[in-house]
């Protein structure tokens, strides 16, 4: 079925699994390059975000800003401080608060597993030329704007 400008319509579930797709193929790809830096995914998001902290992050803070409910940064936080990549400290504002940092150790493999990810990032990306990058960037904001209402 062709549309108004002649181009081949594509069934809307077809395009849900190629976008789901493409995000297991991306997201199976970094985790194989982190893993080999003892990273994953979810380690380096969370290092991350403690890594651009200017301090001690509380928990439900990171949960915010990763999207997550708490239950998951906590297991990720106990997964990180068993690799003394962070650690938990008081809130000293609230005696009933946890808050983590990034160790030295954690920045270390921080930096060392954002280097990886760029470049393996570089070499996901290397099948589009610049401006077809640029296209699929604008087209993936305007899809996610749109299914966020």
């Amino acid at each position: 079925m062709n549309n108004r400008n002649g181009a081949q319509a594509v069934q809307v579930s077809e395009l849900i699994f190629k976008i789901v797709q493409a995000g297991h193929l991306v997201d199976g790809r970094l985790d194989t390059i982190l893993e080999s830096h003892g990273l994953s995914v979810a380690k380096i998001g969370l290092l991350r975000h403690l890594a651009e902290a200017e301090g001690p992050i509380t928990l439900g803070q990171l949960a915010e800003r990763l999207a997550c409910v708490k239950s998951n940064v906590t297991q990720l936080v106990d997964r990180l401080e068993a690799d003394g990549l962070a650690r938990r400290t008081p809130d000293p504002e609230d005696r009933r608060s946890i808050r983590a940092v990034i160790t030295d150790k954690g920045r270390q493999m921080f930096e060392a597993g954002l280097q990886a990810q760029h470049e393996a990032e570089r070499r996901l990306a290397r099948s589009l030329t610049p401006d077809e990058q640029a296209q699929l960037a604008a087209l993936l904001d305007h899809f996610i704007e749109g299914a966020g209402r």
